[in-house]
């Protein structure tokens, strides 16, 4: 579809044709594992990667298609793979780009579960990860060596609010000859686009924003279609013959769609990490009303924050669209339409008084989740961050004496109000 339609336009709109042959105007659950060859010929072809269509839904299905240029159209990208959750999505971004004794230099404020993946689980693939304050660019910079193969960093960091400065780290990624992988589940491609600052690949888990209901898990990676796999020799598995494709060279033949093409044929093949159709049609549901729910969220969060910051049970928050955020500028320029709806607070009385207030309200779900039309409340360090140090947990904007909440779309006063109750049996 044209990118010359508004946002509001091709949320709904973008990767939705009606069915061809019953006319139907959503987009089919296409419950299928296989699809029928016309002839021996066009199986080849399609397993040659000579023509694209419909072999094993493992690999591809018409609804999670249709998803997929969905995101990619919202995202300004060129292409996406869509796969199971926001964790196999990063697996997915790092698969083509890394091999034993690799690393990627990552911001040292990811969601916890990101930081375990990054310091634990990818080392059995040889891959490692080093951990940098993102706002300090010289030790980004010190932080990349030969051996380095991605930037990884969130546009608003999970859960401490934090705003990157991507066109810095983009400048950084360029100057390396390596791609910036930006992490943009907490802000969505309506409130920013990390393509347009520099980003060459963006990750969701879409069973935040994207959804929006809390009901199936699913991830995301987008390509921009604007990093130059070959220029640097650091990308064999883009630039270099594939042996499993009879020595196919997926950027000399793709071009600009060379990244997506290698996440379809190697990683889904392999990984295995599939999406399945049911949870596909969910989120193309649910990305209907994308800014539609994110303006509610952003608003909700914006007059919460701001209630928060001036009760005097709290000793501070951390939300980037308030004037005390140090983040507050940086919002404004990657965020103009609102600085999302995830943030902490820091409730006096600390570690006890957090899980007395968790445990206390009624509105707020108290779950691991995020995103979701409802608003929820999670202490990171007891849960999401419990792995970590406490001097990891700080660094990560989850420490003992904080909260992280996300903001639904509920009465904006009447969360208010939930919270008021719940602070004053938290810190009686």
């Amino acid at each position: 579809m044209t990118k010359t339609y508004g946002f509001d336009t091709l949320q709904v709109h973008a990767g939705a044709r009606p069915d061809p042959a019953t006319g139907a105007r959503q987009v089919p659950i296409y419950q299928t594992t296989a699809y029928v060859f016309r002839d021996a010929e066009h199986a080849a072809a399609l397993f040659n990667l000579q023509e694209v269509g419909y072999i094993y839904s493992r690999l591809t299905n018409p609804t999670v298609a249709a998803l997929q240029e969905r995101i990619a159209t919202l995202e300004g990208g060129v292409g996406a793979v869509c796969c199971s959750s926001g964790h196999a999505a990063q697996i997915m971004a790092l698969f083509p780009l890394m091999a034993p004794g690799r690393n990627v230099v990552a911001s040292n404020r990811l969601y916890g579960g990101t930081i375990t993946q990054f310091s634990q689980t990818i080392k059995r693939f040889g891959w490692s990860a080093k951990f940098v304050d993102m706002d300090d660019l010289e030790a980004v910079k010190a932080a990349v060596d030969d051996d380095t193969r991605a930037i990884f960093c969130e546009t608003i960091a999970n859960p401490g609010g934090y705003v990157t400065d991507l066109r810095a780290i983009a400048d950084i990624a360029d100057a390396a000859q390596i791609p910036l992988v930006v992490d943009n589940t907490t802000a969505t491609p309506y409130l920013c686009r990390p393509f347009e600052h520099g980003a060459s690949l963006v990750v969701h888990s879409t069973t935040k924003y994207l959804t929006g209901n809390g009901t199936v898990t699913g991830g995301c990676v987008v390509d921009s279609g604007n990093f130059d796999w070959t220029a640097s020799g650091k990308f064999p598995s883009l630039s270099e013959p594939e042996p499993a494709y009879h020595g196919l060279k997926f950027h000399e033949t793709f071009g600009a769609l060379a990244y997506t093409f290698h996440g379809i044929a190697i990683g889904l093949r392999d990984l295995g990490m599939t999406m399945n159709p049911q949870a596909a049609h969910y989120t193309l549901m649910g990305i209907e009303t994308l800014s539609l729910r994110m303006e509610r969220h952003v608003a909700n969060a914006q007059k919460i924050a701001n209630w928060l910051e001036n009760d005097p049970r709290i000793d501070f928050v951390t939300y980037p669209g308030l004037d005390s955020s140090p983040y507050k500028d940086r919002a404004a320029t990657y965020c103009p339409k609102g600085a999302g709806a995830l943030f902490t607070f820091a409730v006096k009385g600390g570690y006890g008084a957090c899980v007395k207030l968790v445990d206390s309200l009624e509105l707020f779900s108290h779950v691991a989740n995020l995103g979701d039309a409802r608003s929820l409340i999670i202490h990171s360090a007891s849960t999401t961050h419990r792995q970590l140090t406490e001097e990891q947990q700080r660094k990560a904007g989850a420490a003992p004496e904080v909260v992280r909440v996300s903001i639904g779309i509920e009465d904006a006063d009447d969360l208010i109000a939930d919270l008021d109750q719940a602070l004053t049996k938290a810190t009686a």
